[in-house]
């Protein structure tokens, strides 16, 4: 029996960092600040982990248009709340310069249970990522494509890195965020499955076993997700050009679309072992798209906008089909501007070669990263 095919449908979710916009530091959000937020965007917000954070969601849309227009929705009224009080919204991974021991948590059952699983590998959770969900109505379609998908999530994670500081360093990494989640449990590339039963005989062992609740306690760098008939790309940094974040979205879903058509085809993508994966993942998190990646089909290290070129010719047909075909093409943008962290890196040492200390340089970097926040909206 054939399987239907998907909705293709798209949702983004978001992590922000509050900073005060004086000290330039973070801050954390006043309860009366997330009631207006609520208040306007119900559940489209929510606080998140630390009290410095804040999290939104788009609806289910059926376009890169509509998520766009969601998402612009979003980050203006979180903006525009948010100065009410002092404060400024921040659409990055980490803060180029703030104390993670200092940092409060948001007074919740949720996450008082994980700062006690999780012990002090919680505590230096500082850290914000981007969510794009993937409408895959079919259970071992989305278990099928969970399989192929991973080749490409470090293509994905060097197009969106935006965490080069971690309390006041220059760490050399391109994605220190990685560095901090990936000790947690139950992260990284996804495992290998043959069907969605034994991917939910899997999780059942561990849920029954009384280590975690539900599913939303895995965190691999794609899953499928608890709540929703989708598939979840969880590996990106926040970016903090909403063009970019939409860019990198409609990527993510015409990468899926390719996919799917593949196997209408009787055809799929080659599934490489995760040691070679993880490799790639490396190499994004350390170089961002600098030094570039393997190409495992020739077994050598390629420049990344020679993958991206190829990436691009694959998917663009189906970028056509769901009406995203602009959308895509600025991922050149990002390969012409640079990622985040490559930009924020700029900011920094132009700063210094002006002749500003470590600590002015850092605070150039997030004056730039709240511009950057409000650019595109």
């Amino acid at each position: 029996m054939a399987i239907p095919e998907p909705s293709f449908t798209l949702g983004i979710e978001e992590e922000y960092l509050l900073v005060d916009t004086e000290t330039l530091d973070l801050a954390a959000a006043p309860d009366a600040l997330m009631d207006a937020c609520v208040s306007q965007l119900e559940k489209k917000v929510s606080p998140e982990f630390l009290q410095c954070q804040i999290e939104v969601g788009t609806g289910v849309c059926s376009t890169a248009a509509e998520a766009r227009e969601d998402l612009a929705h979003l980050r203006r009224t979180i903006a525009g709340l948010a100065g009410e009080y002092g404060l400024a919204p921040l659409a990055v991974s980490t803060h180029p310069f703030a104390d993670w021991h200092k940092q409060r948590f948001t007074d919740k059952e949720r996450y008082r249970a994980l700062e006690k699983d999780l012990a002090g590998v919680a505590r230096r959770m500082l850290i914000c990522g981007m969510h794009v969900h993937v409408g895959i109505e079919d259970d071992d379609l989305r278990i099928d494509l969970l399989n192929q998908f991973p080749y490409f999530l470090p293509h994905l994670l060097a197009l969106s890195t935006s965490s080069p500081f971690w309390e006041g360093d220059e760490t050399g990494l391109r994605s220190y965020r990685l560095t901090v989640f990936d000790n947690l449990p139950r992260t990284g590339i996804p495992p290998r499955f043959s069907s969605f039963a034994e991917y939910e005989r899997s999780v059942r062992t561990i849920i029954d076993s009384n280590i975690i609740e539900d599913s939303t306690k895995i965190w691999w760098d794609l899953r499928p997700s608890a709540r929703f008939p989708t598939l979840e790309s969880r590996i990106c940094d926040v970016s903090p050009r909403l063009n970019d974040t939409i860019a990198i979205a409609a990527l993510t879903q015409c990468i899926f679309r390719m996919l799917y058509g593949l196997r209408s085809e009787n055809m799929r993508w080659r599934e490489y072992d995760r040691f070679l994966v993880e490799e790639n993942r490396w190499r994004a998190q350390r170089y961002g798209l600098s030094e570039g990646m393997i190409d495992f089909g020739i077994g050598k290290l390629m420049p990344f906008d020679t993958l991206l070129e190829e990436l691009l010719q694959l998917v663009m047909p189906h970028a056509d089909i769901l009406g995203c075909s602009d959308e895509v093409r600025s991922i050149e943008n990002i390969m012409a501007s640079g990622t985040s962290a490559e930009r924020q890196l700029t900011v920094y040492h132009d700063a210094l070669g002006e002749g500003a200390d470590e600590q002015e340089a850092l605070k150039e970097v997030v004056r730039a990263l709240i511009l950057e926040f409000n650019q595109d909206l």
